[in-house]
């Protein structure tokens, strides 16, 4: 099988208005650790990576950068001419994360920043609190509702080559693929929010035991555990502290045939839960603007 130019999902960059809460909800909820922490800055990962996860204290929460690490140099200079083609803003004064070669970032559809990157180093740190007895083994995904979604979804093939798996309506929404694991980005229509970031975890046991860290805190899940039928994956959620849904994920569906026709679901299909109809109410409406929104620039 071929890949494009993104191969593998990078990060999530989010603010939020307390940094050392969503640190420790990140390590002592979903089991990551800490690798680095700069000023006002903190990086945490589930994989060897350096960071899949960064948090940016700011006076409101809102998602900072989307990122996506670019299949080699070649890639990562052909998707910066396609970002120039398409006319969308360079951010060239925007430092470059810790823990990559190289990096670039641009303000994509409906004001998300997104972050090409180019060779992510491993954790290196020392002093990078142990992994602990619980935790997923890395980033998998993260799932969004942008106004058009057929626009987003085009602009992620036409400039980034992801792939589609899923379709869900017409318009309605798209899962959309960078390696073998059914979807990296998933976008279905809404009102212009990052909905949530996804961590793969080795059992279904694992998603009871994130319930009972939870329970302890007095917090809740609030959906789950489900059966997807768009993707297959076994999944519980979370609201965190900045304000958007967390998600451990379990037996996600790989593709590895160039050739596999796009699912089609119709947008009332149960397409979201194959064991029951029930969503929770304002699950969707869960969410946190992007950068420029809360910025003001859009």
């Amino acid at each position: 099988m071929s890949w494009g130019l993104i191969t593998a999902m990078g990060h999530v960059a989010l603010r939020t208005n307390d940094l050392n809460k969503s640190v420790s909800e990140a390590v002592g909820v979903l089991g990551l650790r800490e690798t680095e922490r700069t000023a006002g800055t903190a990086y945490l990962a589930a994989s060897a990576a350096h960071h899949e996860l960064r948090y940016v204290e700011a006076a409101e929460s809102g998602v900072d950068s989307l990122g996506l690490i670019a299949r080699d140099g070649d890639a990562f200079a052909e998707i910066q001419h396609r970002v120039e083609a398409e006319g969308f803003r360079r951010l060239p004064h925007r430092p470059k994360p810790n823990g990559v070669e190289d990096a670039f970032a641009f303000e994509g559809p409906e004001g998300f920043v997104f972050e090409i990157l180019h060779g992510m180093t491993n954790d290196t740190n020392p002093d990078s609190a142990p992994r602990t007895a619980f935790g997923p083994s890395r980033y998998g995904h993260f799932n969004f509702h942008p106004k058009d979604a057929v626009n987003m979804k085009e602009f992620l093939v036409r400039v980034m080559d992801f792939r589609i798996s899923d379709v869900i309506g017409d318009g309605h929404g798209y899962f959309l693929r960078c390696n073998s694991e059914h979807h990296g980005i998933a976008v279905v229509r809404g009102g212009g929010t990052f909905h949530h970031h996804a961590w793969e975890a080795q059992s279904v046991a694992d998603l009871a035991r994130l319930g009972d860290r939870l329970h302890l805190l007095g917090k809740p899940l609030i959906w789950g555990p489900v059966r997807h039928g768009a993707g297959n994956n076994i999944a519980a959620y979370y609201v965190e502290h900045a304000g958007n849904v967390v998600e451990l994920y379990t037996d996600i569906e790989h593709i590895y045939d160039d050739n596999r026709a796009p699912v089609r679901w119709e947008a009332e299909d149960i397409w979201f839960n194959n064991w029951s109809d029930y969503i929770p109410e304002g699950f969707r409406r869960i969410g946190l603007p992007p950068a420029a929104a809360v910025d003001g620039t859009v």
